[in-house]
């Protein structure tokens, strides 16, 4: 009973505190409503005082605003509308929660301000002239700087994202750099496995190369040095300056019209610059429709069954070559579905389903893509193609494709390349040729070729590359390294450089001149090989460079420009003289380069082609002359003007050039330059190596081989006639005849012993 009173009057004692306390507190409606007035009364009269000072100084306000911000005053007026929201709601804290994203945000607002800031359009607003600030004026010309400006604006972007979406950005990172290794991964130990192959690859190739690097040191401390020459002895003051004068120029004397002319040494060692031949055009191989074109050779090959994948595309200056790797051949098996119990699974006609599983495969076989050129050529609308299987040094198929539209190859850009460049550091008869199918600068050394057939229709290049030859041997080399032989029975391709210093004799263009100039050249070889046995030399390297030898002898180059005339005149003289020469004169420095228009089998004979080992055919007839000038099929499918297949002597399959062109004005400067070279350093006079070739004597070589057999003949029948010696010694009426007329000189035909039909053929 207590307890119930004590908890009774405990609360009424709360019920009456409570009510003191109401009465006590003032009413809050009435201060609330007051202090709201106040507020808002202090807010309209902020605005309005913003608004009379924009209205009373808006033109001064306009123009520092444009000038300073310019069009960026939209970013800014965003800026400040957002502020005020934030004021306005009374919502600060939501500014410290999200800082980030706030921060991001103005981040990227100064970035769209240095966007702008690297513009500066003819625009004039509030009379600024935009050009003269930016276009987000002053503050977005400083936030984009004077360097690096993308680079720091992007790198601002980057981080606003960041900040804005922290979270997603480290997820998309972490993606990246994950699936970035699981890509570089197999990559990296791929290159490392290969690296580390090479490497030991090298290692073997360095230890077998020490055994001979012995030899050759052995040998050349073995070897004869040459002795020292003597110093030469100074000259006193005292004696004359004429002695002095001649010891040190060693001048010589030239009578020229009455007048002297001085020769010194160095100076007729001179080249032509490079800058005589026209410069290479700045021209692109490459075309819009490659990637096209590869992904129809894949469809193409495809739709045959034939897998394969474009590798590598080498645009040329005739063709694109197209490196296709061999896909795999794949055979599959017919297996039966089951689910996880075992069952078999059927589909809804409850036939059971099927799958296909992979047995084996092996790679596709190149006979297989070389046997649809022809399909190839339809699929990607061309008139033909060349298929080279495999390529040389690589795991590919190379397919040539022509291009729509062909670049002219210049000597010069072949010369100035650096393939050709390490070429003339190492040989005197460099030579270039073209650009290969993959647009790479291709050049020869003649003497290592040693000698060069050249086979091809009318107008397909064959002069144009004969002339390139020449300019190269012109541009590279002085009459003092090289001398020319010039044969030209169609008097026309040759006759323009009639007046060069490297002519051992006159352009030939007589058939009977060109056999007597052959017999001196076969002289020639003779003596020079007596010459190298006098000192013990094997060739004409070896010979320049013995210290007893004071006159280096210089390389001689043979060029014929049609084989098939000389061979339909005298071809029982001239077969035995050219295949002597191939034969016997490489190591005397002496090369021929031939060329025909008539591939055929009676003008380039199974001997003649035995001895020429670097062949190059330009664009022929049938497949049939390709045989006979490269013994394989494919000069039938060239392009003509310049587009040509080069087999050096190192090589089995021929290789595919479009080859250089030089001018009929470039041939007319690089002539007068050395006709204007010859009249100041190189006369006539002083050329004893032309003068010694002209005096060699033809008649040891006119004696006929068969001549003894002729006697014989005669003696045991008693009588002569050319068409005996035909009969019995199986030889042409030429030949048989100029046997008859040697014999005739000799004394051995009387009235009694010549028959009366001898003139019968």
């Amino acid at each position: 009973m207590l307890n119930r009173i004590l908890i009774a009057e405990s609360m009424a004692n709360k019920k009456q505190k409570k009510s003191s306390k109401k009465r006590e507190s003032p009413p809050k409606g009435n201060i609330s409503r007051t202090s709201n007035f106040k507020w808002g009364l202090l807010k309209l009269v902020l605005i309005a005082a913003i608004i009379a000072i924009i209205y009373f100084f808006r033109d001064d306000i306009a123009t520092a605003t444009f000038e300073t911000f310019g069009l960026g005053i939209v970013v800014i007026v965003i800026w400040i509308a957002a502020i005020a929201g934030v004021i306005w709601k009374h919502k600060s804290q939501e500014v410290r929660k999200f800082w980030n994203s706030w921060l991001g945000a103005l981040i990227f607002s100064a970035a769209i301000m240095g966007i702008m800031g690297l513009f500066k359009p003819t625009l004039s607003i509030a009379g600024v002239q935009m050009s003269d600030e930016t276009l987000a004026g002053s503050v977005g010309q400083a936030v984009a700087g004077n360097s690096w400006e993308w680079a720091r604006l992007s790198g601002m972007i980057l981080v606003s994202i960041i900040l804005f979406a922290p979270r997603k950005s480290l997820n998309a990172t972490q993606q990246v750099s994950s699936s970035t290794w699981e890509w570089t991964k197999p990559r990296l130990i791929a290159f490392l496995v290969e690296l580390s192959r090479t490497v030991r690859q090298a290692l073997l190739w360095l230890l077998g190369l020490i055994p001979l690097l012995l030899i050759r040191l052995i040998a050349w401390l073995k070897a004869e040095k040459p002795q020292p020459k003597p110093k030469p002895v100074k000259k006193t003051v005292a004696e004359p300056i004429e002695e002095i004068t001649e010891e040190i120029v060693e001048a010589e004397s030239v009578s020229d019209a009455g007048a002297e002319q001085m020769i010194l040494p160095g100076l007729d060692r001179e080249l032509p610059p490079i800058e005589i031949l026209n410069e290479a055009p700045k021209s692109k191989f490459a075309q819009t429709d490659d990637d096209e074109r590869a992904r129809l050779i894949e469809e193409a090959l495809g739709s045959y069954g034939v897998e394969v994948k474009v590798k590598q595309i080498n645009p040329g200056p005739s063709v694109t070559q197209f490196g296709v790797e061999p896909g795999w051949d794949r055979k599959y098996k017919k297996v039966v579905q089951k689910d996880q119990d075992g069952r078999t699974l059927v589909d809804k006609d409850g036939n059971p389903k099927y799958q296909m599983e992979e047995v084996s495969r092996t790679r596709v076989k190149v006979e297989k893509i070389t046997a649809l050129a022809n399909n190839l050529a339809l699929a990607l609308a061309v008139s033909d193609i060349r298929i080279e299987a495999p390529m040389p040094g690589k795991a590919m198929v190379g397919i040539e494709v022509p291009n729509t539209s062909t670049a002219i190859v210049s000597l010069r850009g072949v010369l100035e390349s650096s393939n050709f460049k390490k070429l003339v550091g190492k040989s005197k008869l460099a030579t270039a040729l073209g650009l290969g199918s993959g647009g790479e600068p291709v050049a020869g050394d003649i003497a290592k070729m040693p000698h060069i057939l050249i086979a091809g229709a009318t107008g397909s290049g064959k002069s144009v590359c004969l002339n390139c030859i020449v300019s190269c041997i012109l541009s590279q080399t002085s009459p003092h390294d090289v001398r020319l032989v010039l044969i030209d029975p169609k008097r026309v391709e040759m006759v323009n450089f009639s007046e060069i210093p490297h002519l051992i004799t006159p352009v030939v263009v007589d058939t009977d001149k060109a056999v007597e100039t052959l017999k001196r050249v076969i002289i020639e070889m003779d003596n020079r090989y007596h010459k190298f046995a006098s000192v013990g030399a094997r060739n004409i390297e070896a010979y320049n460079r013995h210290p007893k030898v004071s006159e280096p002898l210089p390389y001689l180059v043979v060029i014929i420009d049609e084989l098939a005339d000389l061979m339909m005149t005298t071809a029982d003289v001239v077969e035995p003289l050219i295949c002597r020469l191939a034969q016997l004169a490489r190591a005397t420095g002496i090369h021929l380069v031939v060329a025909t228009q008539r591939p055929s089998v009676d003008v380039i004979t199974g001997l003649i082609k035995a001895n020429f080992p670097t062949r190059i055919s330009f664009a022929v007839v049938s497949s049939i002359d390709s045989r006979t000038i490269l013994d394989t099929i494919g000069a039938e499918k060239l392009l003509g003007k310049g587009d040509m297949l080069y087999v050096p002597p190192e090589a089995s399959k021929p290789k595919r050039i479009r080859g250089c062109f030089v001018s009929d004005e470039e041939i007319d400067r690089l002539v007068a330059w050395w006709k204007e070279w010859t009249a100041r350093h190189f006369p006539h006079e002083v050329d004893l190596v032309a003068q010694e070739f002209a005096s060699l004597s033809v008649t040891a070589t006119e004696i006929d081989p068969f001549l003894e057999k002729a006697r014989e003949i005669i003696g045991e029948s008693g009588k002569a006639s050319a068409s005996l010696l035909q009969r019995k010694l199986h030889v042409g009426y030429q030949r048989a005849a100029r046997l008859m007329e040697q014999l005739e000189e000799e004394g051995l035909l009387d009235d009694e012993t010549a028959s009366p039909w001898e003139g019968e053929p």
